[in-house]
């Protein structure tokens, strides 16, 4: 159980910390409770005196980001979690926690050692050929580069080649700290909402236990060997993409061991350039990989910054650190694409319906005041240069403009909307004049002709019949949202996107195939329907 008086000892460290950098919770004109008030005048002084002597390395940095990092591991998961929650802390607070580092010194190789002693009862040098010097560290765990030559008893790789291994290990007593700090952020927010109201309507007990669920997640690094290995299982197919192996054997819950890819970061321009890679081509992909993964397989890596892309000896693009990941269920999926192809094509309308049909937005509402909203955040956009406008911020603006309209917060899409805004900086450091709607209109493309074109209604309509009878009696309702799903794409040629004309153009004249495809598709997906009956019969 919780000591409460720890929690007010550990708060009050934490509360001296924050003043020392004069870091302010409530924006000015906002009313303060008077227990606040009075610890701002009594730390006056302290706020005076740390700006003066904050050191080189916090200077120039957020007051509240290098708060976070002089107050440790906890509160720098805490600041980045928040950082992508703008809705419940506002977007000036985010801004700042968004630049928050998860830099931190590296613990001793020794200390290292004993953990994976302690996981897997084996000396290092009976698992690992080599191990050496951490190469990055973080918050939660560390990096080391190490080699393997299949030397433990039973390793399937006995007599393979020696190859070269990424090892993350985890921080010694982190988990213990985590707890601790956790149960001082529970004892504040439960404090914030009983001694200040309005603090309720942001939730902060529920961001606590969210927090603490997160965390406990990334700190068994089994879990994430996982992720890779369900990423790996979805992208299989995919020729621009791929992931590092996973060294089973020599992982546990506090210990992860892939397999170490050489590649080039991809920050590293100039590195880019002098390997050959066509930097618009890689900024394309990036973009690309990120909404198939959240688009078509519901499951994205949700911090794909620029230290977590490399770019392999054959141009691929490779993703690490897979500690925080996001999902999307079909419907949000559906919605994704819905509100994209909405925008893209300016059918504004289209894009109101599908937030009533995903319930996000409450029936008494009129669905043409929200199109009228939608088309509110669209039209000012679509005469600007291709370059200026980010995917990202459009869906942060939908997601502030429908509170208007009583929308629940979904964290999970706003999880999608601080990803994609990362995601659409890397790929401009690569392509500065890198067209969004363009880039995406394949994956969105591919989306809507896969799940609501006539193969997706033939799985559907499959899926959902029960008996033949059923199964046959849907026909003449598939047939017409197959059409319709054919005329919103000629609608999509005929409006096309008025950021490019030379794209409208092109996408004119592939349309004009697409159309006669689609058409014909319909009627292939009646006769396979049809045949399918019958032989049930028979």
């Amino acid at each position: 159980m919780a000591n409460p008086i720890a929690s007010l000892a550990h708060l009050a460290r934490a509360g001296f910390v924050l003043a020392q950098h004069g870091v302010r919770f409530f924006p000015p004109g906002t009313p303060v409770p008077l227990l606040v008030r009075l610890g701002s005048w009594v730390t006056w002084p302290v706020r005076v005196i740390g700006r003066a002597f904050a050191p080189a390395s916090a200077r120039g940095t957020a007051p509240i980001a290098a708060a976070f990092t002089r107050l440790g591991p906890s509160y720098i998961k805490a600041g980045q979690f928040l950082a992508a929650r703008p809705d419940l802390i506002g977007q000036d607070l985010a801004g700042d926690l968004a630049s928050l580092q998860d830099r931190l010194p590296p613990f001793p190789d020794a200390r290292a050692h004993r953990v994976i002693r302690e996981e897997f009862g084996h000396p290092v040098d009976t698992l690992y050929a080599e191990l050496g010097p951490p190469v990055a560290a973080a918050s939660i765990a560390q990096v080391h580069k190490g080699r393997v030559g299949g030397r433990l008893d039973g390793d399937p790789a006995a007599g393979r080649p020696a190859r070269d291994v990424a090892v993350k290990i985890l921080r010694p007593g982190v988990e213990r700290r985590f707890k601790r700090d956790l149960s001082s952020f529970s004892l504040a927010a439960r404090t914030l909402e009983a001694i200040y109201p309005p603090s309720r309507r942001l939730k902060p007990t529920l961001v606590v236990d969210t927090i603490a669920e997160s965390t406990e997640l990334e700190m068994d690094l089994r879990m994430e060997a996982a992720a890779i290995s369900e990423m790996a299982s979805n992208t299989a197919d995919d020729e621009n993409f791929r992931l590092p192996d996973i060294d089973w054997q020599r992982t546990s819950k506090r210990v992860l061991t892939i397999e170490w890819i050489d590649g080039v970061p991809v920050s590293d321009l100039e590195a880019l350039r002098a390997r050959g890679f066509d930097l618009t081509a890689l900024g394309t992909e990036i973009i690309r990989t990120f909404l198939r993964h959240a688009m078509r397989d519901g499951f994205f890596h949700a911090d794909m910054h620029q230290g977590n892309i490399l770019i392999d000896n054959n141009g691929k693009v490779v993703l690490i650190d897979f500690g925080i990941m996001g999902r999307l269920t079909g419907r949000e999926q559906r919605f994704l694409a819905e509100i994209l192809f909405g925008f893209i094509t300016q059918n504004y309308r289209r894009a109101a319906e599908v937030h009533f049909w995903a319930g996000y937005v409450p029936e008494h509402h009129s669905i043409d005041v929200f199109a009228q909203a939608l088309r509110a955040i669209g039209e000012p956009i679509m005469d600007r240069p291709a370059e200026d406008i980010s995917m990202g911020h459009l869906l942060g603006q939908l997601f502030v403009y429908t509170e208007l309209f009583d929308m629940e917060t979904r964290p999970e899409l706003i999880m999608l909307q601080k990803t994609m805004v990362v995601v659409e900086g890397v790929a401009r450091t690569l392509d500065p004049k890198l067209n969004i709607w363009t880039t995406a209109e394949p994956i969105v493309r591919d989306w809507i002709e896969r799940e609501l074109g006539p193969a997706g209604l033939l799985k559907e309509a499959r899926k959902g019949a029960g008996d033949v009878g059923k199964f046959v009696g849907e026909l003449p309702g598939i047939l017409v949202r197959a059409e319709q799903t054919a005329e919103r794409f000629a609608n999509m040629a005929r409006d096309g996107i008025r950021l490019d004309d030379a794209t409208v153009r092109q996408l004119a004249r592939e349309q004009v195939g697409r159309e006669r495809w689609l058409h014909a598709g319909v009627w292939a997906g009646a006769l396979a329907l049809i045949v399918l009956a019958v032989g049930q019969v028979l």
